[in-house]
């Protein structure tokens, strides 16, 4: 029975031990788990979730919520790094370490402390500001802001600055905060009308209405110089705001806007160089207490292009006064480096149709007719040939200019004059491909990847028919060509082979698609004296005073034949250039806006 009894006690006692030790060892989650539960949640950006395990749920919730958003970072990560048990009476508190990524390497850390307090038999957080950072006390609050580094400017080849930061302003309206919406726009169309002329009030009111009555609707951006112009007059305008930051933009409104612009765009991170950050602590006012964390600016350096500001000035001077869309190309033939790129407002509302843009080229490609005729062998520049008024080639009639015949005449003169029937006969004679073949040599039809600009050089088909190839031959038919590649066609004929167009010194070109070989040296010669004779006794006489200038002038004719665009292209020494006048009817346009450009190049 003893036995009995000692069995059965210890068989009580085995029962009741595990019993005892769910009370002293069970008792929940830990301090240590309640800690990095709140900040598992606080990083994950559950907020709510957060301030529940906080003893203050609905403060903590809302002061999470504001701190997340005025950081809004792209990740945070938090972790415990250590727990204080409290033993001696002190609380009990958990270090722990914060990574907030705001994207971009840009990275902000710190360690902190948090205090825990047992409440319903769980641990929680015990809420206060400084367990989001050590540093923030009662009605304060965390910001984030960018510090944007200064633009690097854009310099031409002689170091001229080009392309700058300067302020901006936004003129803004936000449809919300006005009453009357039209006598608003009114008042500010008018109060724009020195600097902005195409702003209209009605053109403000439909743009305010397209946009969420909150939000604000950008009515125009203004320089600096040309806000305070106006800022009397539309400063206190109900619901207008004048939101600034610093760009990069050229030195005068609309000054080479078809190339600046798109340098700027595409070289955007090389230029903007690394932006600055800085976390720093407000009050409830929002004014800057103390600044936690800070990351400088890192501008670059000044991006150096081809152009040069003087051949850029003479050629927006000489195409500006035009009523017609103008534009002119100009490029060193000895590097291929783009000197100038100039439209005037006509042609800039059409786009880069002086890189782009795909014309008939007309006369002027009789310098790629002239070039396959003296390789081929078929005439030379002392060559008699006959220019007739017209001449058919199977059933199609091709004129010349105002019916003009000049007989038999070298292929020199033939060329000077811009004989329709000579060039159309000889270029009828030739095979297919050759049309096509001197063309590249020169450069149009070649393909280029230029960093900081797009182009177009043309196109040249081949043909077995004989009266397409007379068409080609002088420029029309299926023959297509911008002002660029015609710039280049030129700088090839003063270089002696095509040379590869850049346009930023520190980027090199692509060329997907070029001349396989170089013009022979003894055709180039002949067709360089060619078109010295245009200028000294042909078609453009009137550049005849301007030093050794050697060119091509076209007409070209499009639509229905009754039109005809007017180019002239040529060089002088170390500088090759090409101007089209849409629209113009003859090249005599093409011809005076030249000389005033080489009048200003100097």
């Amino acid at each position: 029975m003893r036995t009995a009894r000692a069995l059965s006690a210890l068989t009580g006692l085995l029962v009741t031990l595990p019993l005892a030790s769910c009370g002293v060892f069970d008792s929940g989650p830990s301090a240590e788990d309640a800690a990095a539960a709140y900040l598992r949640d606080f990083a994950a950006g559950d907020n709510a979730a957060a301030a529940r395990r906080t003893d203050a749920p609905e403060t903590a919730r809302e002061f999470l919520g504001e701190t997340r958003r005025n950081l809004s970072p792209e990740k945070v990560e938090a972790s415990v790094t250590g727990v204080d048990s409290g033993d001696g009476g002190s609380p009990t508190t958990a270090k722990f370490h914060v990574s907030w990524q705001f994207g971009s390497d840009r990275v902000w850390n710190y360690d902190g402390e948090l205090e825990l307090r047992e409440s319903d038999d769980s641990w929680k957080v015990h809420w206060r500001p400084s367990v989001v950072h050590p540093e923030l006390g009662s009605g304060q609050s965390l910001r984030y802001q960018l510090d944007p580094a200064t633009p690097a400017p854009v310099l031409g080849r002689d170091g001229t600055r080009l392309m700058g930061p300067q302020r901006l302003i936004r003129v803004t309206v936000v449809r919300k905060e006005v009453d009357n919406l039209s006598e608003v726009a009114g008042s500010l169309a008018r109060g724009l009308e020195p600097v902005a002329p195409t702003v209209t009030a009605r053109g403000i009111v439909e743009g305010a209405k397209d946009t969420p009555e909150n939000q604000a609707y950008t009515v125009v951006t203004l320089r600096l110089s040309d806000y305070r112009r106006v800022k009397s007059a539309i400063y206190e305008l109900p619901g207008v705001r004048f939101p600034d930051r610093t760009a990069l933009v050229a030195s005068e409104q609309g000054y080479a806007s078809q190339v600046l612009p798109a340098i700027s765009e595409s070289r955007k991170d090389r230029l903007n160089g690394s932006d600055g950050w800085r976390v720093f602590t407000a009050n409830s006012s929002g004014a800057e207490l103390k600044t936690l964390h800070r990351a400088e600016p890192e501008p670059t350096e000044a991006l150096r292009t081809t152009l040069s500001d003087k051949v850029q000035r003479a050629a927006e001077n000489a195409v500006d006064p035009i009523d017609k869309p103008a534009m002119i190309v100009a490029m060193r033939p000895s590097s291929g480096g783009v000197l100038a790129v100039a439209q005037n407002e006509s042609a800039d509302d059409k786009g880069a149709l002086a890189l782009t843009g795909q014309y008939p080229p007309g006369s002027t490609f009789k310098m790629a007719t002239a070039l396959a005729t003296l390789e081929a062998g078929e005439a030379d520049i002392g060559t008699k040939l006959g220019c007739p008024a017209e001449r058919t080639f199977n059933g199609k009639t091709l004129p010349n200019a105002h019916h003009f015949d000049l007989g038999r005449v070298t292929m020199k003169k033939a060329f000077a004059e811009s004989c329709n029937t000579t060039f159309a006969g000889l270029a009828s004679r030739l095979p297919a491909s050759a049309l096509p073949t001197a063309a590249e040599k020169l450069g149009i039809g070649a393909d280029f990847a230029i960093p900081g600009m797009t182009t177009l050089t043309g196109e040249v088909p081949s043909s077995e028919e004989e009266v397409t190839r007379a068409v080609n031959g002088i420029g029309q038919g299926k023959v297509l060509t911008s002002p660029f590649g015609m710039a280049l066609a030129s700088a090839s004929v003063a270089h002696g082979s095509m040379p590869t167009p850049k346009l930023l010194e520190s980027a090199e070109t692509r060329v997907n698609e070029q001349a396989k070989r170089a013009p022979s040296e003894q055709a180039l010669r002949k067709l360089r004296e060619m078109m010295r004779e245009v200028v000294r006794s042909g078609t453009a006489t009137e550049l005849s005073g301007l030093g050794e200038v050697a060119g091509k002038t076209g007409t070209a004719q499009f639509g229905d034949g009754s039109r005809a665009h007017g180019w002239f292209t040529g060089y002088r020494g170390d500088l090759s250039f090409a101007v089209l006048v849409t629209d113009a009817g003859t090249s005599e346009r093409a011809v005076r806006v030249s000389k005033k450009f080489l009048d200003g190049v100097g």
